[in-house]
């Protein structure tokens, strides 16, 4: 089947795995066949080139270059294409200092080189290969910090002392200080790296913490960190991407002649759509994701230090199931991206961190280019409403079913036949269309090919993102088409489409419980009623190519309010979905007590509430709570300087973690970790003037604030107690308290 993709977008050769330019400025293309252990490389010369809207944006530059005319009259209708790179650059430097004098939208930069050479050379990463025909290397440190919580690179006695390495062929090698220096540790990785000659080089936080780790620790002992192909040194700078809500400050590193991933950042886009993991941590991933082994090894990130001198053997089996775990995760999440870059024109890095609205701009700019056609400007931005949401229930419901609108806005464009106003060329519906009908073909495959599955629903996977991104792209301000017009038309027609649907429900006796976008939960008027009965029913009333089913049964459903709820599976697993009902940002006493809720509430068993909230009180009031359960832990996104520097000027407000840093200033780095918790005596305190650090905690005298933390158990008891059946009054609960002091 993927041998057809090259119908949809064209790529002039297979194998490939990586794509630079050289020295020379020609482009140095890798590629590695099915079950090699050899990559091949070729030298092809290429022009790079600058998109302009108008002919005299270049008037000046002295460098050589051809000017292209291209077809249609979209604004940007012009290809300057340059011998070289080196010309290339000096042209981009000129147009940069020019820039105040151009008008708005003058030029198009594509300034990632590997962009421009696959668009050049109508190329596309890993045609032909399968997931597991890339070489992909996992790595993980560990480090040891004597006299601070969290280690730094800056500090000299913070040694790397182990790292971990594996690959996805079978290699498996943990090197330590037990048999090299670090400096040593350090130069053996380098020559690992080169002797495996992965594609793809993979860890978890590797781009905040351990690639800058490693690169300090090396420049400390003048280890030169050359990992990329023909030994060339890794590369960095300063990044961000956005996951829904988040922004995500990053180191982003370029290593010639391969890519690299961080599972960190492949889990937090996975809980952009899926929206359910509590915890961004390697440990708790691996569970989630069921790949953590039973006799895993565990050792507390505070006593990695303590564990390296007293039982060093436990830690490198600790750093070894590490590593494992990562390269697990990356299994399973990494997939989907692999097959996107075999449609677009990026790294496979990229393609993790970019927005699909800029993938799919990608696509689009690749086909106009190919075609020689001038490019539009994106419109400006405007507002129109947004899906239909709606909550009429709150509490504990029985048997749910949710009725889903199959990928409900690309079959709107399909069935109304929609293009933005600014394609000419229609390559936005004939994208859609076809990536639709790869989808289907992929979905048949895995049914036919059990042995096949997971590779075909992997691919069936890649197309489902693209294909539900294709509307968010319409509503983008950067869009090159976007068409602010066509997204409002389609949400209006997926408004009605939603409301007949809940129109109906309620008519024939079903309760509705939430509804958003393009599904509903909702209960049958009958536990005698048949589901498959009803997916017909409500698919009678639907317009042509809108197609619905019912995609999911569940035991028990909380509503809690608008778009926070939890969901009880019919394998007795939770989901949950919404801020409120989350546990990030939340102490670790906190989070534990708010899981407890979430089960009992949906398991019908209210008692555990009650005694589980009793039993933090006495350990509260008592004292006996570990200092642990009650601390947060804040990452310094700033140096100590940088925030004083805010307060200074007014632009900054005071902070705990800032502040019990500042006491530490030549120790405290950004990206260190600051754990804390709050002391004093009133339920009402400002944190940042009574907290203490963690590292300094006596648990055997402890002096956390047990009225405050009282006071946070108490208010999230309060947020659910409406929905506890004859729950013990406050006042009950607070009498029982008394002998253990709560005042």
């Amino acid at each position: 089947m993927l041998e057809n993709l090259n119908n949809l977008i064209h790529s002039g050769r297979n194998y490939l795995v990586a794509a630079e330019v050289d020295a020379a400025g020609m482009a140095e293309l890798f590629f590695r066949e099915p079950g090699s252990s050899q990559v091949t490389r070729e030298s092809v010369s290429f022009a790079p080139f600058i998109l302009l809207a108008h002919r005299e944006v270049l008037d000046g530059f002295t460098g050589e270059f051809a000017l292209h005319p291209l077809h249609g009259s979209a604004p940007v209708r012009y290809m300057a294409v340059f011998p070289d790179t080196a010309v290339y650059k000096e042209a981009v430097d000129f147009l940069k200092k020019e820039a105040k004098k151009s008008p708005a939208g003058a030029m198009m930069l594509f300034q990632d080189m590997t962009n421009q050479i696959l668009n050049a050379l109508e190329l596309r990463f890993y045609r032909g290969m399968k997931f597991n025909d890339i070489r992909r290397m996992q790595f993980d440190i560990e480090t040891v910090s004597p006299s601070h919580e969290f280690p730094s690179p800056e500090r000299e006695e913070d040694e790397i002392v182990i790292i971990s390495m594996t690959d996805n062929h079978g290699f498996e090698r943990v090197i330590s200080q037990r048999d090299f220096s670090e400096k040593e540790l350090l130069e053996e990785f380098v020559k690992t790296v080169i002797d495996r000659d992965p594609d793809v080089l993979e860890g978890h936080n590797i781009c905040r913490f351990d690639l800058p780790y490693i690169e300090a620790r090396a420049k400390r002992h003048k280890v030169k960190l050359n990992i990329g192909r023909d030994g060339k040194p890794a590369k960095k700078r300063s990044s961000f991407f956005t996951a829904a809500e988040r922004t995500v400050n990053y180191t982003r590193y370029d290593i010639y002649g391969r890519m690299v991933v961080d599972t960190l950042h492949l889990a937090q886009f996975y809980d952009v759509i899926n929206r359910s993991l509590e915890s961004f941590n390697l440990k708790y991933l691996a569970r989630h994701f069921g790949v953590a082994a039973e006799n895993r090894t565990y050792v507390d990130g505070g006593s990695i230090t303590s564990v390296w001198h007293d039982d060093p053997e436990r830690l490198l089996a600790y750093a070894l199931d590490d590593v494992k775990e990562t390269r697990a995760i990356a299994d399973i999440l990494l997939p989907s991206y692999f097959f996107m870059a075999q449609l677009v024109p990026l790294k496979l890095q990229d393609c993790v961190i970019r927005g699909k609205a800029t993938v799919i701009d990608h696509m689009l700019i690749a086909e106009y280019l190919k075609k020689g056609e001038a490019l539009p400007l994106p419109e400006a931005p405007v507002q129109f409403a947004g899906a239909l949401t709606i909550s009429p229930r709150t509490g504990v419901f029985k048997e749910i079913y949710h009725c889903d609108v199959r990928s409900l806005y690309p079959s709107i464009i399909i069935a109304d036949n929609l293009t933005p106003s600014r394609d000419t060329l229609g390559i936005y519906p004939k994208l859609l269309k076809e990536l639709r009908l790869f989808r289907l073909e992929a979905k048949d495959a895995a049914r036919a090919n059990p042995a096949e599955r997971d590779y075909y629903n992997a691919l069936q996977s890649t197309f489902k993102i693209l294909i539900n991104s294709f509307y968010g792209y319409l509503g983008a301000s950067q869009s090159i088409f976007n068409d602010y017009a066509m997204a409002e038309r389609i949400t209006a027609k997926g408004r009605m489409i939603l409301q007949s649907m809940l129109d109906f429900l309620t008519e024939n006796r079903c309760t509705v419980l939430e509804a958003d976008t393009d599904g509903v939960y909702f209960l049958l008027p009958s536990p005698d009623d048949s589901p498959k009965e009803w997916q017909e029913k409500i698919q009678s009333i639907l317009p042509p190519g809108i197609n619905i089913e019912l995609d999911a049964h569940y035991l028990a459903m909380f509503c809690y309010k608008s778009k926070n709820y939890a969901l009880l599976t019919e394998n007795c697993e939770i989901e949950i979905s919404g801020a409120a009902l989350k546990s990030r940002g939340l102490e670790p006493f906190q989070r534990e007590f708010l899981n407890v809720i979430l089960h009992s509430l949906l398991k019908e068993e209210y008692s555990g509430i009650t005694e589980r909230y009793q039993e933090f009180s006495r350990q509260i009031s008592d004292g006996a709570m570990p200092t642990a359960m009650v601390a947060k832990t804040e990452t310094l996104k700033d140096s100590v300087a940088v925030y004083k520097r805010k307060l200074a000027s007014g632009s900054g407000r005071r902070a705990a973690a800032y502040e019990l840093a500042a006491a530490h200033e030549e120790d405290y780095q950004p990206g260190d970790q600051i754990s804390y918790y709050v002391t004093g005596e009133k339920k009402t305190v400002p944190v940042v003037d009574n907290c203490k650090l963690l590292a300094d905690a006596n648990d055997s005298n402890p002096d956390y604030n047990r009225a405050y933390y009282q006071k946070k158990l108490d208010e999230l008891y309060g947020k659910f107690r409406e929905f506890i059946p004859d729950p013990p009054s406050g006042d009950d609960l607070f009498n029982q308290n008394q002998p253990h002091g709560i005042q």
